[in-house]
This record gives C-alpha cells, sequence and structure tokens, in this order.
C-alpha cells in the first residue's frame, strides 16, 4: 500500500499506509512525478512556529482565535506538485491515462481531485519547472502590489524562490533598477544571473543606506520583502523614499523585536502592503483581477519561457527521505532555493 506522511508535532515527521478512494465521475487520480517543498509556510508548519500551533482562523471575523481542542498536528504538507494521470472518471473530458498534468496538490505518491483543479503539462515545459508556479503566484501579486510602472526603481528583500521570481518579474513589469538584498552568496550570484542590477549583502552592508546612495540619496519606489525576516522589513523600511512602498509577501516567524517604527517608518510616511493573494483575499483591482487570472498569468510566464527557473533547484530528495528534505531546510534554510521531493 502507498504511504503518506503527516506532521504529528514540531519536527516530527511520520509516514501511514492509505488506501485508493475510488473515483467520483469528475474526478481525476495522479500518480506524483515530483513535488516542491514551500520554505515558508510549509515549514512553519513543520516548526511549530505558526498561529495555527493553538489558534484557528475564523473565516467570518478574519481574525485568530484560540483552538480549543482542535491544535495544528497531525497536518500534511505541499502546495504544487506535477504528476501522470492514470485513472479518470466518467465525466472526464481534458485528460486521459497517460496524461503529465500539475497542479495544487500535497506531497504524496498519488491524489486524486477534479478535474478542474489541474494543467496539462505543456510540451516541452519539465515538471520540475511547474513547481514553480505556486511561488510565481505570490511573486506576481507581490509585483503588483507594489504598483511598479516603467521607470520605477525596486528593491526585493529575501533571494528565495518567490524572491528571485519577483526580481524577474518586476523587471517584466518595467523596473528601471532592481536591488536583491540577501546573506546568502549564492542567492545573490543568481539575482545576478536574473538581472538584477546591484546585489547586496546584507550581513556586509548597510543595505537601506547603500540603496539610498546608489539611487542618488533618494531611495526606491516600492520595496519587496520576502524573507520573512523582521529584520529585513526594517532595512527595506530605510531604503524606501519618502511616500514610497513596502510590501510583504513574506511568512513572518516570531516576533518584531527587531523594527523600530518610530524612525524612518514614522518620518516618511510609507505605505505597508500585505500581500496575499489566497485565503479569499481579494486582488485589488478585482474584478478586473482575480486569484485566478493570477495564477493563469504565473503559468503563462512559466510555459512562455517568460521566467529562468532551473538554476534554483538545487536539491533533491526521494519521497520516502522528505523528514531527511525538512531537517536539511530546517537546518540551514539558506542551503538551498528550491529543495524538490522526487517520486
Amino acid at each position: 500500500m502507498p504511504q503518506e506522511f503527516f506532521v504529528t508535532a514540531p519536527r516530527v515527521i511520520e509516514f501511514h499506509e492509505y488506501t485508493e478512494p475510488k473515483l467520483d465521475a469528475d474526478e481525476v487520480r495522479v500518480k506524483s512525478l515530483v513535488s516542491g517543498i514551500k520554505t515558508g509556510t510549509e515549514m512553519a508548519l513543520y516548526q511549530g512556529i505558526t498561529p495555527f500551533l493553538d489558534q484557528q482562523f475564523d473565516p467570518a471575523l478574519r481574525l485568530f482565535t484560540p483552538a480549543g481542542q482542535k491544535g495544528l498536528y497531525p497536518c500534511n504538507l505541499g502546495s504544487w506538485l506535477a504528476g501522470t494521470v492514470v485513472e479518470v472518471g466518467s465525466k472526464v473530458e481534458k485528460f486521459k491515462p497517460g496524461d503529465l498534468v500539475h497542479g495544487g496538490l500535497p506531497h504524496r505518491p498519488t491524489n486524486v481531485c477534479k478535474e478542474e483543479a489541474l494543467y496539462p503539462l505543456k510540451k516541452g515545459m519539465s515538471p520540475e519547472t511547474a513547481l514553480f508556479v505556486d511561488p510565481c503566484i505570490f511573486a506576481l501579486q507581490a509585483v503588483h502590489d507594489a504598483q511598479i510602472k516603467i521607470g520605477d526603481n525596486v528593491a526585493v528583500f529575501g533571494l528565495g524562490a518567490l524572491g528571485l521570481l519577483a526580481v524577474q518579474i518586476a523587471r517584466l513589469n518595467g523596473a528601471s533598477q532592481v536591488f536583491a538584498v540577501d546573506v546568502v552568496a549564492n542567492r545573490l550570484n543568481l539575482a545576478r544571473q536574473f538581472d538584477a542590477d546591484q546585489c547586496l549583502d546584507a550581513a556586509k552592508c548597510d543595505a537601506g543606506l547603500e540603496i539610498k546612495k546608489l539611487t542618488g540619496g533618494k531611495g526606491v519606489d516600492a520595496a519587496i520583502e520576502i524573507s520573512g525576516a523582521y529584520s529585513a522589513l526594517q532595512t527595506a523600511i530605510r531604503s524606501v523614499h519618502p511616500g514610497g512602498l513596502l510590501v510583504t509577501a513574506s511568512y513572518f516567524k516570531g516576533n518584531g523585536n527587531q523594527l523600530n517604527l518610530g524612525a524612518e517608518w514614522h518620518h516618511n510616511r510609507l505605505t505597508l502592503i500585505s500581500s496575499m493573494p489566497v485565503w479569499d483575499m481579494p486582488h485589488r483591482n478585482y474584478p478586473m483581477w482575480d486569484l485566478k487570472r493570477i495564477e493563469l498569468t504565473a503559468l503563462y510566464l512559466l510555459e512562455a519561457q517568460k521566467l529562468v527557473t532551473s538554476p534554483m533547484i538545487e536539491k533533491r530528495f526521494s519521497y520516502p527521505k522528505a523528514a531527511d528534505a525538512y531537517r536539511f531546510i530546517d537546518a540551514d534554510p539558506g542551503a538551498a532555493v528550491k529543495v524538490i521531493l522526487e517520486y
């Protein structure tokens, strides 16, 4: 029997056998090829440093409230997966056995989902490239929220998969100068490869001050924070010109004791925007844009090879070694941009 894994406690992964369910008429069974691990939300669940550990989100109030007896664990993980169709329901029209597909599915040897939840893998597009649809959705939404226009100067803080995609999308959106900030040398090198104008190591310089100097003392029009580090958000605040925009697309962990909102934040009248395309959040340009259009646009950018992704895949684990994959990321979050599971 196939096995799926759950996080049963912070940093504890357990595998359990499962039985294959029967298909409904509009469902598809997919045998997995590869899936991608998210270093933000997934790792927060794995590490037990998420509000969901002891709270639940009330969708009506849009508030976290005490979870009572429910709690977080056990929970499964995963965001995007590519695989092969092995069986279809009687009313499925888009797919047949043998087709390569991808979609938002959990890490699992097989998955059953509605036909509408899947995309066909375009000819010439690798299954690994398809895994970047999910981070591209968040990166694209962040660039939209940053309102980047032709001629704008932009800084991206945090060069994981989302940040490196945001560097590329900001350029596609017309940014005149793109500054890339991180503390990991390999990620800075990738940003250079992806056409960032200036790559700054925040461990070796005051990146906010350097960005001000490199823009003639003005600062950038928009800063996108995608590291999830409060220290990076503080630096991003220092990099933006008066009245400018700060967009956070990160999953922040812990508390914000590294923030000083009485300094540049208070004196430069900045605007802070939380960028969240999911969890029933409307696009700020709704109804012209919504989550589905963002998703389809992310897919187009990848299918049309407008974005480079393959250099970001730096570590692979076989599915039975999933616990090792999470321990690897947990031990050194900067060791690899994208970690994937192979089935």
